[in-house]
């Protein structure tokens, strides 16, 4: 039977970048990596803080949410990656966490508007807020609700995941992912500075409008489009 020993390292890596990157404080963040022809991901243990974190503290999940390898409790967000893994393909990590401005975008239930290129860069169109759980939700299988919410709110507003790689939980806190675990901290640590940025324009100019979409379309497609030409290819 594998140990997973090249997933939990990254899944380890990944989650020490959360307090490099400022985008939580003591527990509150996971990462995951996902190896979709195992059908597992290794994810973060449940309450333990990141400096006691080690590749083999990190806990191997499949899809159905058995643990596969690790004496430790995964993380209690692990019921969300699972739906988002098995919901949203293409992606190999994904990132929670309840960062500054980011989680202040979700308790206000707001979607973050495209005020900059900074943000088209990095999402073709607002980032999304989910509406709050109902009662019913939260008194179920709440993580996996939370999961549930997610992605019928990008088949509901049309959104592709790999476009909008990023959301907002209302009441909750932020969601990011990527290729891989590296890459969902990545747009995670990118979430958080736009909702920065998105926050201090409206206290500039309450009325400031929004990126017009030929810009929007400009930037996006420059960095992720067919013909592409940011970077060094």
């Amino acid at each position: 039977m594998s140990d997973f020993k090249t997933l939990r390292e990254q899944a380890y890596e990944a989650n020490a970048e959360i307090p490099k990157q400022g985008l939580a404080i003591y527990t509150w963040g996971n990462v995951s990596a996902f190896d979709g022809g195992a059908g597992v991901f290794a994810i973060k243990p449940s309450g333990v803080s990141y400096n006691a974190l080690t590749a083999d503290s990190m806990v191997v999940v499949d899809l159905e949410g058995k643990v596969v390898w690790g004496k430790l409790q995964p993380s209690s967000d692990t019921q969300t990656h699972r739906v988002l893994y098995r919901a949203f393909n293409g992606i190999g990590g994904i990132t929670h966490t309840h960062s500054t401005f980011a989680t202040a975008w979700a308790q206000a239930g707001r979607e973050v508007p495209v005020y900059g290129t900074t943000h088209a860069d990095h999402c073709s169109g607002g980032i999304p807020c989910t509406a709050f759980l109902s009662e019913a939700m939260v008194k179920g299988n709440y993580e996996l609700e939370t999961g549930n919410m997610i992605v019928n709110t990008f088949e509901k507003n049309g959104k592709n995941p790999l476009h909008a790689q990023m959301v907002l939980v209302a009441g909750h806190g932020a969601f990011a992912w990527g290729s891989d675990a590296s890459k969902s901290v990545y747009h995670a640590a990118a979430l958080e500075e736009i909702c920065k940025m998105a926050y201090l324009t409206l206290q500039i100019n309450p009325n400031a409008a929004a990126l017009p979409e030929y810009i929007i379309n400009k930037h996006w497609e420059r960095k992720h489009g067919p013909a592409a030409y940011y970077g060094q290819g």
